[in-house]
């Protein structure tokens, strides 16, 4: 009987573990926040800040511009739909991991992406564009 129940019990205790991963799942995570180019891509300004944010809210996405000195800051007083806004917007959805916005015209853009960062870094994982700069949310330090 001991010869049996010790491979169910390691068998048990290996399954277990396999189950228990660091990984949080996609689903856990969203697209809703403002949103920013990484620090790395190229032309980001001397602060290391994009001069472009993205705030995507309740299907829509809202695009805005830095014009001043202090980015970040600015960034942070904007709201969704509010003046400082450039006009226009674009309607978007996000499912199973694929990013996907209406660029108007009947011009998709389909993103599959990544979550990193706890949530925070998005790494674009799109084969016809592997060049793509990821994005990380307004006020995140993801070195």
């Amino acid at each position: 009987m001991k010869q049996f129940l010790l491979p169910v019990f390691l068998l048990f205790i290996l399954v277990g573990c396999e189950n228990d991963s660091d990984e949080t799942p996609l689903a856990s995570y969203t697209i809703e926040g403002k949103w920013l180019f990484a620090p790395d891509t190229p032309g980001i300004s001397d602060q290391g800040v994009s001069n472009t944010m993205y705030i995507f809210e309740n299907g829509t996405r809202y695009t805005y511009y830095c014009v001043g000195d202090d980015c970040e800051s600015q960034y942070e007083t904007f709201e969704a739909g509010d003046s400082n806004a450039i006009p226009g917007t674009n309607a978007y959805t996000f499912e199973d991991g694929i990013l996907t916005i209406d660029l108007n015209s009947n011009n998709m853009q389909v993103l599959p992406l990544i979550f990193e960062c706890d949530g925070n870094k998005i790494n674009f994982q799109d084969p016809e564009s592997p060049d793509r700069y990821d994005w990380i949310k307004l006020g995140t330090d993801c070195n």
